[in-house]
């Protein structure tokens, strides 16, 4: 039998810090028939330093340049929270499929934009939100539309952490980051939580930060230590978010506090609840209170495998922008009403 040989498809990269070393490039690199032919920093120097280790054969330091190249057919942002927008854009506006890293933008009108942009250009625009991916989440959402939990009325996502400040400057600073611990690892909960209940449309938040190690000198770090100057965001935020048909959301996220790490996910729905991590199910069953692991769905496609698929068959994006556009909405209304002291509607 005659082999069938894959689409090749060229990849470039923009933005050649760690996220792109540990996560895009052998994320793509897996991926049966897929190069990778471009990096772009605008610190010329990092950009050779990772394509000569990588073996990339083209260099860039202006993503225009880079998103301009006929011999490429997709993209991964690795920039900062605050530049996914450019390099996303010019690269959809050449015709090129994008991964672009989570959140989707520091901001609600940078993601829009974003968004506008590939439904202009037709081409794939996916976040990489990995938890997506993972078998306990999609077994839950498998779950859920077939209407197992029935109507699922409150839900929390929790992601504490006693002491874990990412120490580098481009955290740190909000021009660059957008935000600490909410945008970080908040964006990872809440949206596959979020998602494992069939994305409901949010309509009001209330949130509070708190900045009360950042600003310390010596805090213990195992992660390393900052200057207490250049502390621009919050160490610990949480919300309460509030969507169509009645659903309400708890969300806490710290990198530091006088906790244990604390983690989970849950939802309540009236006919049967779930905690995601570790996963289990709740409900009655002939007059008996039932716990049980559901049988996980086995053999799915991961991140980048799934996006690649998409572009070879031409399928819809695996992680739909405009879905997770609705999670920076949630955070910019977060963030103000932190700020103004009540709750602020989500439109």
């Amino acid at each position: 039998m005659k082999e069938t040989k894959v689409k090749e498809v060229k990849v470039g990269i923009v933005g050649c810090g760690g996220i792109a070393g540990g996560k895009h490039l052998p994320g793509h690199k897996g991926v049966e028939g897929v190069s990778i032919i471009a990096a772009c920093d605008i610190d010329e120097t990092r950009a050779k330093a990772f394509a000569k280790q990588h073996d990339i054969p083209h260099v860039f330091t202006d993503y225009e340049k880079l998103a301009a190249m006929d011999a490429l057919d997709a993209v991964s942002v690795c920039t900062p929270n605050n530049f996914h927008a450019g390099p996303t854009i010019a690269a959809l506006n050449a015709g090129k499929h994008v991964i672009c890293e989570k959140p989707i933008a520091a901001n609600a009108i940078d993601g829009q934009a974003m968004v506008d942009a590939q439904k202009a250009s037709g081409k794939i625009l996916q976040i990489g939100l990995q938890s997506r991916f993972r078998a306990e989440a999609r077994t839950l959402r498998k779950l859920y539309d077939e209407g197992f939990f029935g109507d699922v009325y409150y839900a929390r996502a929790m992601a504490m952490r006693r002491r874990g400040v990412p120490a580098s400057p481009s955290f740190l600073s909000k021009a660059i980051a957008g935000g600490g611990p909410l945008i970080d690892i908040g964006v990872h909960i809440l949206d596959v939580l979020l998602w494992m209940i069939g994305c409901p449309k949010p309509v009001e938040a209330f949130g509070m930060t708190a900045t009360k190690f950042g600003h310390r000198e010596n805090v213990i770090n195992p992660w390393g230590k900052w200057n207490p100057e250049d502390f621009e965001v919050e160490d610990f935020a949480m919300g309460t978010i509030r969507f169509e048909g009645g659903l309400t959301v708890t969300l806490e996220t710290a990198w530091a506090s006088h906790i244990q790490n604390i983690g989970g996910t849950f939802f309540m729905g009236d006919l049967a609840g779930a905690t995601y991590e570790p996963l289990q199910i709740y409900l009655d069953k002939k007059d008996e209170m039932v716990n049980y692991e559901p049988k996980l769905l086995k053999g799915l496609p991961g991140e980048f495998a799934s996006f690649h698929t998409a572009i070879r068959e031409g399928l819809p994006s695996p992680v739909p922008a405009e879905e997770v556009l609705n999670i920076t909405k949630i955070f910019d209304a977060l963030y103000e009403s932190a700020r103004i002291g009540r709750s602020v509607p989500i439109v």
